[in-house]
């Protein structure tokens, strides 16, 4: 048998344990209150392990782009008259330096009182919104100036907790990075004071009209005020608003005398009364010319490489071309010579562009209608121009061997080889067009504006429409894409192009600066200068960025080529169809250009003139350009209201100016065509008589605003001659001209704009009562002058 065996003697039994005592409830709390004493502690040094364990890996996120922008300012040529300015928001940062001593010490005393002496948060604050927003009470910021700046610059505007949370850790980690100094300028140049200022530079010219640096104690309490609630305490918003700024601005005082800044004294005598607030000018920044010039200036801002973001954020400070003078002599010479009938009439548009010879400097315009109810700058989109483009015809005749005693076929109509037919102005004797003779020299032709001797002049000519195009282009018109080597005004030509046989007769549409800077070509001694608007780029920091180079010009012909054309388009003005800018006093060359529609109806009148030392274009149209302007306008004719609106513009603009000559014509002379040489016929500029368009022949009648267009131009008798002229004794007005197709309705270019008749209307019409006699008589003529070898049709 086997297992445990018991000790001998009798079984011991265990003695029972006694009963714990029971713990008393205060022992009890203490011991609650020991492990949460534990449990906190260890849950303190978590949160602090946590805190900076955040403040570590927080970074200051990137700035929000909008509060790092300032307003680019754009002045007149002057560079300190100011234009306007483009903006994100309306801002110009200025130096800690710069910021008046009371302005800081106002907005430290207004916001954050401890701001010299405190780590950036203001706790007592965060502890008191956090209280009050628990409550349901209006939620609070309790922001210092440095958690107010984290905010606007790298925050949004959230109320919650967890922004507040990063805004607290941002703030401490700012202050660690930057002076208290700086952080109160970069509070003070981001900082909305309302009126649509940020920052106190902006704000010191929307509340006060001067610089921040100018400001005095009660301004700058004001400014310093507002910052709490710029609605409401913006005194412009009414009497309530007025009130509640009062108090604020008594509260800013107090406590600026509190802190030392100023004495009770000064505090006490600043509250007897708010500074006065000038009245601010309402004129939008776009109104009237203004919106034209700004939008001019940013369009070549961005051809020359400028951003959107850099114009309109990036701080810059450009200088412009344009003047005071001349824009007010632009506007005001428009005013004084429209039509009474036509002053409020919004489909009449005239532009005016004055450009400088020799620097290319657009110094005024005149685009139209105010821009805020109109964006379309007629200065630059332009229309046809008509017989303007006759002297650029000349000067590249003149440069292809031609010389101003060389004749042309005055005689209407001038006939190509295909049949296309091109008439003069007037009716003549036979109802085509006046005759001038067979054989008119340059000077006479471009005087009187004969269209078949231009047509004749571009038709000797090898490729005579291809030199033309490529003459309009060195003197300063662009291709319907301006590029580096031909650079103009953008979006200005259209219809401009080297395969229309009749580009003389100036049916492409060209801008009025453009063509301004063509003949500025002209009276610089055939050397072109780019027209340009932006003279000079500032940077932020205040160094130049770009600035146009004087010296990047063309020759587009030879000074003696020049001279001549510029001696013949004086006695367009001497003798011709320019007589009324006779009225400047001072010597003048220009040309009167009309052109007509693909309906056959008056679309546009011009008037371009030089002076030596300025070039200015003025154009009339109505509706897109394009629209009737016959039976619209008392006179449609460009030495009317074209050219009178040219002389007020001038009269003003050379006000002060020193009177300077011409060089004299210096008679270029080359191997011309046979049957284009010199005649003793052709009369010389001192025999021609006065043109009809004279200026006592102006209008006597005002149109009405919404007169009933006619379906021919309503010239007088005068203007439109019965009967044919002699050479001696002309008559003839400006025009385009009107061509007549073949009977077969071949035109000479497929453009819409072509200005041709359909066969069967007016050709038809001009041959009733002509007899087939006649017409083979004019043939044998036409050929018989063809068989002495002038060349015709080159390009047709």
């Amino acid at each position: 048998m086997s297992g445990k065996r018991r000790a001998e003697g009798p079984p011991v039994t265990k003695a029972p344990k006694p009963p714990k005592p029971k713990r008393s409830w205060k022992r009890r709390l203490l011991s609650v209150v020991k492990w949460g004493l534990v449990a906190g502690l260890v849950l303190a040094l978590v949160g602090v392990g946590s805190l900076v364990y955040l403040y570590q890996v927080t970074e200051l996120p990137d700035p929000n782009e909008d509060f790092e922008t300032q307003t680019s300012f754009v002045y007149y040529a002057d560079g300190s008259s100011q234009i306007g300015q483009f903006a994100t928001q309306d801002r110009t940062s200025i130096s800690y330096d710069e910021m008046p001593q009371n302005m800081k010490d106002a907005v430290v005393a207004a916001e954050n009182q401890t701001f010299w002496t405190d780590s950036g948060i203001d706790f007592k604050g965060i502890l008191r919104a956090v209280v009050n927003n628990a409550a349901g009470n209006d939620t609070q910021g309790a922001s210092t100036i440095t958690q107010q700046y984290i905010k606007i610059m790298y925050l949004t505007q959230e109320q919650s907790y967890s922004r507040k949370l990063k805004e607290a850790l941002l703030a401490l980690k700012l202050q660690r990075q930057v002076s208290k100094s700086e952080l109160l300028a970069n509070y003070l140049n981001t900082i909305y004071f309302g009126r649509g200022a940020y920052g106190v530079q902006a704000a010191a010219q929307a509340f006060f009209a001067k610089d921040a640096a100018d400001l005095t104690l009660r301004e700058s309490a004001v400014l310093a005020s507002v910052i709490n609630n710029p609605t409401r305490f913006d005194p412009a918003n009414g009497k309530e608003n007025r009130q509640a700024l009062i108090g604020r601005y008594e509260y800013t005082l107090n406590s600026m005398a509190k802190l030392g800044s100023i004495t009770q004294q000064q505090a006490d005598q600043a509250k007897k009364r708010l500074p006065a607030f000038p009245k601010i000018e309402g004129e939008s920044t776009y109104g009237g010319q203004r919106g034209h010039m700004l939008t001019l200036v940013k369009k070549e801002l961005l051809q020359l490489g400028y951003t959107e973001d850099q114009i309109d954020g990036g701080g810059l400070r450009v200088t412009t071309t344009l003047t005071q003078k001349a824009m007010r002599a632009a506007e005001r010479g428009v005013r004084e010579a429209k039509p009474e009938g036509m002053k409020k009439n919004k489909k009449l548009h005239v532009a005016v562009a004055s450009v400088e010879p020799g620097t290319g400097a657009l110094r005024g315009f005149y685009g139209g209608q105010d821009y805020l109810e109109s964006q379309i700058n007629w200065a630059t989109a332009g229309g046809m121009v008509g017989s303007t483009m006759k002297p650029i015809t000349l000067a590249t005749a003149l440069s292809q061997g031609f010389s101003l005693k060389d004749t042309f076929d005055g005689n209407s109509p001038f006939e190509f080889p295909d049949g296309l037919e091109v008439r003069n102005e007037g009716t003549g004797y036979d109802g085509l067009g006046n005759d001038y003779g067979s054989a008119i020299n340059a000077i006479y032709a471009l005087e009187q504006s004969v269209n078949t001797a231009f047509v004749d002049m571009s038709a000797a000519m090898d490729n005579g429409p291809q030199k033309i195009y490529r003459m309009a282009e060195k003197m300063g018109i662009p291709p319907n894409e301006a590029d580096q080597r031909y650079p103009g005004m953008p979006s200005t030509s259209r219809d401009f192009n080297s395969d229309d046989t009749l580009l003389t007769l100036g049916k492409a549409r060209i801008s009025a600066i453009n063509m301004a800077n063509a003949y500025a070509t002209i009276a610089n001694g055939g050397v072109r200068a780019n027209v340009h608007v932006v003279q000079k780029v500032e940077l932020a920091d205040g160094s130049v960025d770009y600035r146009y180079d004087a010296d990047d010009t063309t020759r587009a012909m030879s000074a003696d080529v020049a001279a001549d054309t510029a001696y013949a388009m004086q006695q367009v003005v001497n003798n011709g169809t320019g007589r009324t800018a006779l009225a400047l006093g001072r010597p003048v060359g220009g040309k009167t250009g009309t052109a007509t529609n693909d309906k056959d109806q008056v679309s546009s009148a011009w008037f371009v003139g030089m002076t030596p030392n300025m070039a200015t274009a003025v154009m009339y149209v109505r509706g897109d350009g394009d629209d009737q302007l016959d039976g619209w306008l008392p006179s449609y004719f460009g030495s009317a209201y074209p050219a009178s609106t040219w002389e007020a513009v001038m009269e003003r603009l050379m006000e002060g100016v020193e009177v300077e000559d011409f060089p004299e014509p210096a008679y270029v002379d080359g191997d011309a065509p046979e049957g284009h040489e010199p005649t003793t016929s052709a009369p010389t500029p001192t025999e021609s008589e006065s043109a009809s368009e004279s200026p006592s022949e102006s209008p006597s009648e005002s149109a009405s605003e919404t007169p009933t267009p006619t379906q021919t131009p309503s010239a007088t008798a005068s203007e439109t001659p019965t009967s044919s002229p002699s050479p001696t004794d002309p008559t003839a007005s400006d025009s385009c001209g009107l061509v007549l197709c073949p009977s077969d309705g071949s035109s000479a270019s497929s453009s819409p704009s072509q200005t041709t008749q359909p066969s069967g209307s007016a050709s038809a019409a001009g041959q009733q009562g002509r007899t087939t006699a006649e017409r083979r008589r004019r043939q044998r003529r036409r050929s018989g002058r063809r068989r002495t070898g002038g060349r015709t049709g080159a390009a047709a």
